[in-house]
């Protein structure tokens, strides 16, 4: 328990080093997802474009655990994935909890 608060705290501080602020899990998903999106030409996303950047950045994450795999980029280089185990995680705690290793991990 205490190398995961102490990862998840280290995490936090680099961001807040790298962004002035630490993002709150929305924010820390959206910004994996447009890391993963990666260098297109858009300066502001529309509401649905930022809720599909959060969407790419958990598939990206449960890629690390072997829920979903990358299936390859559209027309327009969106990244998509493949869904390939139900994900059995119950209550929020444990979901955030597993998506704040999957975060350590993305950023160590």
């Amino acid at each position: 328990m205490e190398n995961f608060e102490q990862r998840w705290l280290d995490t936090e501080m680099m961001l807040k080093e790298r962004f002035d602020k630490v993002p709150d899990m929305e924010g820390i998903l959206f910004l994996i997802g447009v890391n993963e999106l990666g260098s297109l030409p858009r300066k502001k996303f529309s509401k649905e474009q930022k809720q599909d950047l959060m969407h790419i950045a958990v598939c990206t994450l449960l890629c690390q655990l072997g829920y979903y795999e990358f299936a390859g980029r559209d027309d327009e280089g969106w990244p998509h994935f493949h869904e390939l185990a139900h994900l059995a995680v119950k209550g929020i705690n444990e979901q955030e909890r597993m998506l704040k290793e999957c975060i350590i991990r993305y950023f160590e």
